[in-house]
């Protein structure tokens, strides 16, 4: 059966990933950070940018198509046009070159070819375009109308399926299997999840069925602590978290830890229990469309049916390479951030940033080492640039002095931020995200993101599913990497405080 899953998965890209990828496409960075060299207030970075209609990559839906629509197939095929929500990640869709790729864009594009059959001017065929939500919106977005397919291989629990169906396949059973650090104590019931932290994806089928085995007897007294991610963090993104120790314990379902088991190689998983079984997997799609979900369901059949296992090869083409994060919460990298905490927080406070999330960009940048000096030059915690603090807008000397150099870094994302994001809607994480591309790709570039992104019809305001596409577009995937690290470290440090608050409330009660 699981031999089956990774096929349902995989293969309907096989005509793409037999044709082989460019060797660069998916170069993965240093190990742990791109040394960013903060840029000049009027910088662009050595990134050409082509005219911005150019750069639209196709298939990317606009605003003018974002009315609510809920008719089914027939409706579409005389729209000729079908919204895919999608999810934007280095695995399910992203955008390389100017080119729509990963899994559900290929499974999508195949599609496409499917109910275009013997069709042959480009006029009359039906054209699927993405919109990309963050995950915990595919199901919303789908019932307001806002698409017509949530393009993610999503469980169909009893709750998901009083709002919407799926698309059924007898391949698509999967089980969650329980995926553990391999210095974590094994598991070997669920009884064994008593007190163990668990995290998990937000609004996932795996905190959902955690949450009903907390209401059982057993667990009343020992509850399994359960912390839901960010919306904005995907599967891989909390198998990556484990995988460097920062949490012990995660469920997933059991193809994708398979899949990622391959090269994340300090995870295990529980083979002798399930959080669930045989449960159903498929694409999303609205009430009332039946003939949507007929037709997907016919496609996903007939093509499973006629296919070889490519596992091997998605596993080279999609996984293979890519970075991976670190564990900022080891002895001696929590050591750093104790002793540069207070320079964080007087500067944060001054320029009215986030310590923690200036602590983030310092650990991508220099893993919070001072002595860091890259090639360019950048030196310090932050990575400043001689020139950079030097410039008007910063004017901090020595910044070989840490002090000295986290001022001159806060200080710089505080003039990205006034000077070139002036407006009051963005929300303060946006504003810092924002921020940090700035950092990293030049302020110059940061605009043209903003402006490319709005011709897509996207929000120049949010960076995740919004900017950050026009990102991979403009500079390639080195900033969309960057930023994505850094709210990835943001979150365990967030997390982190989280658990150290609840432990101490817990034993200030045992002290009462």
């Amino acid at each position: 059966m699981i031999k089956q899953i990774l096929l349902f998965s995989s293969l309907l890209t096989c005509s793409y990933l037999l044709t082989g990828c460019d060797s660069s496409e998916n170069q993965s960075l240093p190990p742990n950070q791109t040394t960013t060299t903060a840029h000049p207030a009027n910088s662009t970075t050595p990134h050409e940018a082509q005219s911005s209609t150019e750069l639209i990559p196709k298939g990317i839906l606009s605003t003018d198509k974002l009315e609510p629509f809920w008719g089914d197939l027939d409706e579409m095929k005389d729209r000729k046009l079908i919204r895919a929500l999608v999810t934007y990640s280095k695995t399910d869709f992203f955008i390389h070159n100017g080119k729509i790729k990963g899994l559900q864009a290929e499974l999508l594009q195949n599609y496409e070819n499917h109910i275009n059959k013997g069709i042959k001017k480009e006029i009359d065929k039906t054209k699927i375009v993405y919109i990309p939500v963050t995950f915990d919106q595919l199901i919303p977005s789908l019932v307001e109308g806002k698409g017509d397919i949530s393009a993610a291989l999503l469980t169909a629990t009893d709750e998901r399926k009083k709002l919407i169906d799926f698309t059924k396949s007898k391949y698509s059973e999967v089980s969650e299997v329980i995926v553990r650090h391999k210095t974590a104590p094994k598991i070997d019931s669920l009884e064994d999840l008593a007190r163990k932290t668990i995290l998990v994806l937000k609004g996932s089928s795996y905190a959902e069925h955690l949450h009903r085995l907390n209401k059982q007897a057993v667990f009343k007294e020992n509850a399994i602590h359960i912390i839901e991610a960010d919306s904005t963090l995907l599967s891989e993104d909390i198998l990556e978290i484990v995988n460097a120790g920062i949490y012990n314990y995660t469920i997933i379902d059991d193809y994708k830890a398979i899949l990622w088991l391959k090269t994340l190689t300090n995870l295990e998983i529980a083979e002798k229990i399930n959080l669930s079984k045989k449960n159903s997997l498929g694409w999303g799609v609205r009430k009332q469309t039946p003939l949507l979900q007929d037709s997907l369901n016919e496609f996903i059949h007939s093509n499973v049916q006629k296919g070889s296992l490519l596992g091997n090869i998605l596993i080279k083409r999609y996984l293979g390479s890519t970075k991976r994060i670190t564990n900022p919460l080891l002895d001696l990298e929590r050591d750093r951030l104790i002793r540069l905490l207070p320079h964080f927080e007087k500067y944060a406070e001054k320029y009215q940033l986030d310590p923690l999330a200036l602590a983030a960009q310092a650990y991508q940048e220099s893993q919070l080492k001072q002595d860091t000096k890259s090639h360019k030059g950048a030196v310090g915690v932050m990575q400043l640039l001689p020139s950079t603090a030097a410039d008007p807008n910063v004017n901090i000397k020595e910044i070989h002095k840490v002090d000295n150099n986290i001022h001159a870094g806060a200080k710089y994302m505080d003039f990205l931020s006034r000077h070139y994001l002036p407006s009051e809607e963005i929300t303060p994480i946006n504003r810092f995200l924002l921020s940090l591309a700035a950092y990293n790709a030049g302020p110059g570039n940061l605009r043209k993101m903003q402006k490319l992104t709005t011709k897509m019809g996207l929000d120049q305001n949010v960076w995740f599913g919004n900017v950050e596409i026009a990102a991979g577009r403009i500079i390639g995937r080195e900033t969309v990497h960057y930023v994505s690290n850094i709210y990835k470290y943001y979150t365990i440090y967030n997390l982190s405080k989280l658990i150290y608050t609840e432990r101490v409330q817990t034993l200030q009660q045992y002290v009462k």
